[in-house]
Order: C-alpha cells, then structure tokens, then sequence
C-alpha cells in the first residue's frame, strides 16, 4: 500500500517552513506602519504600543510553554501556537477597532512566541541538534528577508489588511502539519548525544517517515513549580540575559544601521537599504554554513560561539575605528554573518543547562525574556542616538559584543558538560 503524501514529510520540514511564516511575519511589520499610522489616524508613539502589547505576549508564551508541552506535548502545544497565530491573523485582516488592533497585537505575540519556543525545543531534542537549530533560525532569516517585499508588492494592489489576512491564512496548512507528521504521545525519556558532538549519519529535513517528538515524561511539579525552579537554575538565568542582550544587539544594529549609514557617512537611501539586506543575508548565512564548518573542525557549541563572539566584537570595532562608508558597510555585512549562530546555538545547549525535565521551560525561558532585550536595547541606541549622535552605534555595539562575551562564559562555567539527567 502506497503511503500518503503528507506521512513522508518530515515534521523537521515543517518547523523550517514555519519558521519562515514567523520571519515574513516580523519582516512586514516595518513596512505596515505608515499605512497603519494613516489608517487609525494615529502618532509615531501611540502605533509603538503594538511593540509593547506583541512582546508582553511572546514572554508570556515563552513562560507557560514548558509547561503545556508536558501537559499536552509537542504536537498539541504546535498546534495550539499555530491556531492562536491563525485566529490573530484573521481577527487583523477585518481591520479592528485600534485597541482591538493593540489587544489582538498580544494574541499574536503568544501564538508567534509558542511555536518558537515548541519549535527550539523539539529540535534542541534531536541528534545534530546544533546544525538543524541553525538551519531553523536561518530559515527566519530567509523570511525576513522576503516580508518586505511581499508586503511592499501586496500594498501596490491591496489595503494592509490583506497582507495579515494572507499571514494567517498562510498558518493553516502549517496547523495540519503539526497534526499530520508529530504523533500525539511522546515517548519515555531517552539518552541523546550531547548538543556538541555530532552523531555519524545524516539526518533528514524534507522527506522520512513521520518522527517522534521526545521529551521527557510529565513530572510531579506543576507548571508553575517548574518555571519557578528553572528560574532558581543560575545558567538558565545567566542563559536569559545572554540571548535578552544578543536579540537586543541584533535588533538595534537592524533598526539604527540605516539611519547611521544615511546620516554619519552620507550614503544614499538605496545603498544604505541594501546595506541593512546584507546584515540580514549575512545573518542567514552565518546560519547556514558557521557548524557545518565547525563541526567538520571538530570545535565544540560553546567554542564555535566563543569564535562568533570574537567575530561579532572585530566587526563592531572596525566600524567604528575605520569610519569609511565602505569598511563600514562590509562590517555591518560580517557582523551579521558572526551574529547568526549564536541565538540557536545557545538553544542546543539548553539541555546542559538544567535537568531534562526542565528543559522545555528553561528553552522557554530563554526564548520570552530575549524578546525583552530586543525592546530595550534598541529604544536606548535611540535614546544615545538622539541625545549624542548616530556616530553612537558602533561604539553601543562594541560594548554589548564584549558584554555579550563576559556572560557567555559564566553561561559555560555553569553548564554541565553533557545534557543533565532527569533523576
């Protein structure tokens, strides 16, 4: 008997192509805005509280998914992000009123957040969990780079509505997928290879039978007892503040490398908007080739990242003591490139940093809090940007990267050296 098309996708196909969604759909949100602005009638200011309301929804995601994934497991926690992401897509498409637009800007950011975190912590669970969590956050990257040009070509027919009304409906066959490739009853807790060391045989990505999604048996505690002891985890903490100040460095250096290539070096706004592509390409790349390369070189997780960090401070250093337009676009371009593995890299090695049961909350955990260093570091570059001068960037960005490296190694110092027994 033949089997079905859907049953020879693999689920590990389907958390790429949702990670695709989730970049299209934070890709198009800078290109919404004015025609949101003009549509409500509102400031600057007042359309900022969507930011606030989406990112209040992402931690809170972030903070109950460890629990529903050992209450309802993978497949149902998937498709109950998806389904959240379906409704707030939809609900946008008919144009609420605006305090419905911010409040559905909260459903939005927990359907997003759910399946970003359910996503990082099925694969962080998986052989080559390193090289399949890069290859999933390269796959945002790819989104995020087409967001704007769907958005830019749907707005030329279509109020912006539409595009969230295509979002949504965009989420539906991904749903499905969750159902159809996950099975629903996970099995018991097993051995797995530590996140560093790279299993012999490949694994596949786009066709196979449908894989299960292991994690570890439901404990005793409850949801709640679970969050509050992976908060009492010194790495997990120290896991947090390194991904808050890693989103935060990312996310400023993508919002304030246009306005400081404009305005402290003169470049056009078509070179300078190329310029932003390529820190977002390079960030995509590194993704894509930093450990397949060092896994052939046989570096660790924590060394490979060790290296990117190095790469990240070279970079920001250069663009700052080598003030040429030139230099300065080529380091934007290799400081995306050093950045990329670094936030899923640090999600492989969730498991080290807690024990087993614990680990799709603290992965939860570290996904929601990141959210909140992308709002705060990004409004103080502006805030320095403002009082002192855009010249400010690179030397913001300097001090996050060695900031960046301090914590990284007090994560690794508290880390153990292979993933943690549940006992």
């Amino acid at each position: 008997m033949s089997v079905p098309r859907w049953a020879r996708v693999s689920p590990v196909g389907v958390a790429y192509a949702a990670f695709i969604l989730i970049g299209v759909s934070a890709g198009v949100g800078g290109v919404l805005l004015p025609a949101q602005i003009r549509d409500y009638g509102v400031d600057k200011a007042v359309i900022g509280t969507t930011f606030f309301a989406f990112s209040a929804g992402f931690l809170l995601a972030g903070s109950t998914s460890g629990a529903l994934i050992h209450r309802f497991g993978i497949r149902t926690s998937l498709a109950v992000g998806g389904g959240v992401f379906v409704v707030a897509g939809l609900y946008t498409a008919v144009r609420p009123p605006f305090l419905a637009f911010v409040a559905v800007q909260v459903v939005a950011g927990y359907g997003t957040g759910l399946m970003e975190s359910v996503l990082n912590t099925y694969l962080a669970d998986l052989p080559r969990a390193r090289t399949l969590l890069n290859r999933l956050h390269a796959f945002f990257g790819v989104g995020a780079l087409a967001g704007p040009l769907l958005a830019t070509w749907m707005l030329r027919h279509l109020p912006w509505t539409a595009v969230w009304l295509a979002l949504g409906l965009a989420c539906l066959p991904l749903v499905a997928g969750f159902v159809l490739t996950l099975r629903a009853h996970p099995p018991a807790p097993r051995e797995r290879a530590p996140a560093d060391v790279a299993p012999a045989g490949p694994v596949s990505t786009s066709t196979g039978p449908a894989l299960t999604a292991p994690i570890p048996a439901a404990p005793a505690a409850t949801g709640g007892g679970m969050l509050g002891t992976a908060l009492r985890e010194p790495a997990v903490l120290l896991g947090a503040v390194f991904l808050a100040v890693y989103v935060g460095l990312e996310v400023g250096v993508g919002n304030w490398a246009f306005t400081f290539l404009v305005d402290e070096h003169g470049q056009s706004d078509l070179v300078a908007g190329y310029t932003v592509s390529g820190y977002w390409l390079g960030l995509a790349l590194g993704r894509f080739l930093i450990s397949p390369a060092a896994t052939r070189l046989g570096w660790t997780a924590t060394g490979m990242t060790f290296a990117c960090l190095a790469g990240v401070t070279a970079s920001a250093a250069l663009t700052w003591l080598a003030p040429v337009p030139a230099v300065a676009a080529v380091s934007l371009v290799l400081l995306g490139f050093w950045l990329g593995p670094v936030f899923p890299t640090t999600m492989a090695v969730t498991p080290r940093m807690t024990t087993a049961r614990l680990v799709p909350t603290a992965i939860g955990v570290l996904n929601g809090v990141s959210v909140i260093g992308g709002a705060v570091f990004p409004w103080l570059a502006g805030v320095f940007a403002e009082g002192m001068g855009v010249w400010t960037l690179p030397p913001f960005t300097l001090t996050l990267a060695l900031l960046l490296t301090v914590v990284w190694g007090l994560v690794v110092a508290r880390m153990a050296a292979t993933p943690r027994s549940s006992v």
